[in-house]
């Protein structure tokens, strides 16, 4: 199959699950889009044994398809960029504190606190893993992800502060945890990390990655300045989301943090009054639907994977135990650093559920799920890795519509 007709296939997937989900489901786009593939592919496994031909055209597609090359170093730059690029960056300013707090401290506790209680519970199943195991999955697991919720963040309009912390937290802890889960992989091929040479690691990579964002937003923001030209204006928005991704890749410095700094630096940059105009709604518009566009393939691709992972009953257990490890240390770590921050900022507004229930994970987890060795444990990680994203963005993401319908007319009155 030729890449033409792969991608084909998937965005017309995307398509006819994006209809559906807003004509009959009313549920958001991401959402609905990976609860009807997922569906789908359940049915397709059922069914295989009665057609198996349909079944074996489907899984020789998915196997086509290099998730961690795609998501990791492709579609994370796009997706990144774009949902800082359209953030509120005052209110981003003003949750500063908070967001550097749950986007580190928190991804930090949350690895520890996972890997531990996987450490434990996994043996009581009769499926004993390694410690560095466990950290691998801690790691790749604590990240968030705002894609789904954000879009219902905006629709019922809770408060622009709730959004900015758990937007802002979820865009930075990705770069956060994929420094903590390369630092592992050092490990595992033989270095051996003390807690101050990890430090020096986090502080190096996330700060090379940031430093290079900014530097880069500076000089696309001066050539926009330079010319009276939307399209262009447009190109050069994309080439920083792409190539700055690209060049920190190569560089081994933290790429999620560079196109996250890259956007927030290039809106502030282009805030100052220009001798060119800048096409700032044309820019927006684009990039919205850059954002929308992948988010639902980027959905589609996730509820497909089912047909290539193999599950068994240990794998499904240890899922089951993962959701309840995940969501616990989720709400034990959100509730501990808000408490800390109020410390310090008691006129702080937050919201305890809506930021632990809210903390959904999504493709990068599978991403860096796919990147675990073989030996490491790698087949009950991935298994495991997706029936807890499954459950984060299907069960979780569906009911916090609920959730936040109700809880807006409280939240509403400190906005």
């Amino acid at each position: 199959m030729t890449t033409l007709q792969l991608l084909s296939i998937l965005i017309s997937i995307a398509a006819l699950f994006g209809w559906i989900s807003a004509r009959w489901l009313k549920l958001p786009t991401t959402i609905g889009t990976m609860l009807l593939t997922v569906l789908c592919s359940l049915a397709l496994i059922t069914i295989g044994a009665y057609t198996p031909g349909l079944q074996l055209w489907a899984f020789r597609l998915v196997q086509q398809i290099n998730f961690e090359a795609l998501i990791l170093h492709g579609m994370l730059s796009l997706l990144l960029f774009a949902g800082a690029f359209l953030l509120d960056i005052e209110h981003l300013f003003h949750e500063r504190l908070s967001i550097a707090v749950l986007s580190v401290a928190g991804t930090v506790l949350s690895t520890i606190a996972v890997a531990a209680l996987m450490y434990w519970a996994l043996p009581l199943l009769g499926l004993p893993a390694t410690w560095l195991e466990c950290l691998f999955f801690g790691a790749l697991i604590s990240p968030t992800d705002p894609i789904a919720v954000l879009e219902m963040l905006r629709r019922v309009g809770m408060p622009k502060y709730i959004q900015a912390q758990l937007a802002g937290e979820s865009l930075f802890n990705d770069g956060v945890a994929a420094v903590i889960f390369l630092t592992l992989l050092d490990a595992y091929r033989g270095a051996t990390p003390s807690a101050g040479s990890l430090a020096l690691s986090l502080a190096l990579k996330a700060g090379g990655g940031i430093l290079l964002g900014v530097v880069a937003a500076w000089i696309i923001s001066s050539l926009m300045r330079l010319v009276d030209a939307y399209q262009v204006d447009i190109l050069l928005t994309l080439a920083l989301a792409l190539g700055g991704y690209a060049l920190a890749d190569t560089l081994r410095i933290s790429a999620p943090l560079e196109a996250v700094a890259a956007a927030i630096s290039l809106r502030r940059f282009n805030q100052r009054p220009s001798p060119m105009p800048i096409a700032h709604e044309s820019i927006d518009h684009f990039w919205e639907v850059i954002d929308e566009v992948q988010n639902a393939v980027l959905f589609v691709l996730l509820g497909l994977e089912i047909l290539a992972i193999p599950f068994h009953k240990l794998s499904l257990e240890a899922g089951l135990v993962a959701i309840l490890a995940v969501n616990s240390v989720r709400l034990a770590v959100v509730a501990l650093l808000l408490s800390l921050i109020r410390l310090f900022h008691r006129s702080h507004q937050s919201s305890l559920l809506i930021l632990s229930w809210g903390g959904l994970r999504g493709g990068l987890s599978i991403a860096l799920a796919l990147s675990v060795p073989a030996t490491q444990g790698r087949s009950w990680i991935l298994a495991t890795t997706y029936i807890v994203v499954v459950f984060s963005i299907v069960f979780q993401g569906g009911s916090l519509d609920v959730i936040l319908r109700r809880r807006h007319k409280k939240l509403a009155q400190y906005s």
